[in-house]
């Protein structure tokens, strides 16, 4: 049985099967819903329910509470229809999203790498091209691990038949854990993407700085890659944060784009090198080494963000007191669920990131 789902003030109509939330079914047709966590923790996918009768799922009694409920709220990552809705949503879809409908593929691993201590590099062969927009994430399924966990994107969208990850090793972390250490050349997994709403915004003519800390430089690795590609004129700054040397990774890489691209530059960013890295580049956190390369003045600019929480909140102060403000700041934390999930993904400063 399927049932249709009605979603203004867009007019779109989602055919959702019996047992499927509405937003998954509405990614899955090319209908855009605002979410985040996924898993009904956020609260960012709530909708209400004008007409119809449906069933709340596991929402989070905290991202949808009980006066909420009683007032037809329900998150659309959880609520499951039981009948035809109508829904009404905040929708305010940004003019450079492509809006690629997710689908369901099978990934072969034909290539792993050790980028740092930490991080594991990991190259998924499709079996048909994905379409997505440089930034965006994938889900992965793996074996004897209940759902499914996120990962981004780093490889270039002209690489739509096979996609690379950075994995970053989080400690205890049952799937992370699974992919360092029992992850086998050959192997197949169940992969669904594209997710995301982190990508360039192609239409503002305005130079970009993307700010990435730890494996959060996948999406930024991405984006970097697509903008000189498509012969993207303006100037793009990429600033690497890590802690030392060894963790710095894809470093060569980004060195040789700088020395072919003239309007390409790249700063990487040591908070506690070693003595025996011999560190010559900046020591300090890298919105610090933001800050120094521009003097402080960031107006002007379009700002990308991926990282670990509290790199994210450092940079978005940076940048607010270097006059660069919401509209032009976008962001991606990397959230783990050591950092708990309670407004997971969302920053504390802003609405709408």
């Amino acid at each position: 049985m399927t049932y249709q789902v009605t979603v203004e003030p867009t007019g779109d109509v989602v055919e959702v099967e019996e047992g499927q939330t509405i937003l998954d079914a509405a990614l899955r047709q090319g209908v855009w819903l605002p979410f985040a966590c996924g898993h009904g923790t956020c609260a960012t996918c709530k909708v209400e329910v004008v007409e119809g009768d449906y069933d709340h799922g596991n929402a989070s009694p905290f991202a949808l509470m009980d006066m909420e409920r009683d007032e037809g709220k329900v998150l659309a990552c959880c609520c499951k229809p039981e009948s035809d809705l109508v829904i009404e949503a905040d929708i305010d879809v940004d003019p450079d999203f492509q809006g690629f409908p997710v689908e369901d593929f099978t990934g072969e691993v034909v290539d792993i790498q050790a980028l740092s201590p930490t991080i594991r590099g990991i190259w998924l062969k499709l079996d048909r091209p994905m379409a997505f927009q440089a930034g965006q994430y994938i889900n992965l399924t793996l074996p004897g691990i209940e759902g499914s966990r996120a990962f981004s994107i780093a490889s270039a969208p002209s690489q739509s038949d096979v996609i690379e990850l950075h994995i970053r090793l989080v400690p205890g972390g049952a799937a992370t854990t699974w992919l360092h250490e029992s992850l086998v050349m050959g192997q197949k997994l169940d992969v669904s993407g594209p997710y995301g709403q982190f990508f360039v915004r192609s239409s503002d003519e305005q130079d970009a700085i993307f700010i990435a800390g730890g494996s959060g430089l996948s999406s930024p690795q991405s984006m970097v890659l697509d903008m000189l590609e498509q012969g993207d004129q303006r100037q793009i700054y990429l600033f690497q944060g890590a802690r030392n040397l060894s963790e710095l990774y894809n470093r060569k890489l980004f060195e040789q784009l700088a020395e072919q691209y003239s309007n390409f530059h790249y700063t990487a960013a040591l908070s506690d090198p070693d003595a025996a890295d011999n560190w010559q580049g900046f020591t300090g956190y890298v919105h610090e080494a933001a800050k120094e390369q521009f003097s402080g003045r960031f107006e002007g600019h379009k700002a990308y963000l991926c990282g670990p929480p509290p790199m994210i909140d450092s940079a978005i102060t940076a940048l607010m007191q270097g006059r660069l403000f919401e509209r032009d700041i976008h962001m991606e934390k990397f959230v783990t669920a050591a950092d708990g999930a309670e407004g997971a993904g969302r920053s504390a400063l802003f609405k709408r990131i």
